[in-house]
């Protein structure tokens, strides 16, 4: 009897227990977007993008896809472009930060049918491999030769250090950039 009177008083207190309410979920708001205009390779480009948008996919989702997504930490270099002048992981960079900018991708230093000194020496001396690390690699290089045309190679390793291979060894990029700067002032000296 002492059990049935329990289960009573149990069974009570479960119907004495508050009723839930059901709240509705909040409708999903998609973020708001913001236009922006800038400049990729010397063409103008508008778009609309959230705030908290990489530069990185702005500029994939626009099709350059050149623009290489490696780690999205900054570690690696693939996804490195010019940035007014200024060699950037595009990772690290907000699209609404290239409002009135101008970048410059890996396409936009050489094309297929006018290859620039570093593209050139890159093939001929087998410093690409895998080619993932290349479009970053050829950014960080041609940013480093345009303030310094005649680098030391340790010089080229400093300015290749945020840009990461793990196919070649680095030896032959160092040899095509070094041999690249070497073309460009020979370039030079003939046109002065």
């Amino acid at each position: 009897m002492a059990t049935a009177t329990k289960k009573k008083k149990a069974a009570g207190s479960a119907k004495k227990a508050p009723a839930r309410t059901s709240k509705r979920a909040a409708a999903y708001t998609p973020p708001k977007k913001f236009p922006i205009s800038f400049r990729v390779n010397g063409s103008e480009v508008r778009a609309e993008a959230p705030a908290h948008t990489s530069l990185l996919y702005l500029l994939r989702d626009l099709g350059f896809t050149e623009v290489k997504n490696g780690c999205e930490a900054g570690d690696c270099g693939a996804c490195t472009v010019l940035l007014d002048g200024v060699a950037v992981n595009a990772c690290c960079v907000l699209g609404v930060q290239a409002e009135g900018r101008e970048i410059t991708t890996v396409k936009g230093i050489g094309t297929v049918e006018n290859l620039h000194p570093i593209q050139k020496k890159f093939i001929e001396l087998g410093a690409i491999q895998c080619g993932f690390c290349t479009p970053g690699m050829i950014v960080a290089a041609y940013e480093l030769l345009e303030k310094k045309p005649r680098p030391s190679r340790e010089e080229i390793k400093a300015g290749i250090a945020g840009n990461l291979c793990r196919c070649t060894g680095y030896v032959k990029i160092i040899d095509a950039i070094e041999a690249a700067a070497g073309e460009m002032a020979s370039s030079k000296g003939r046109k002065s």
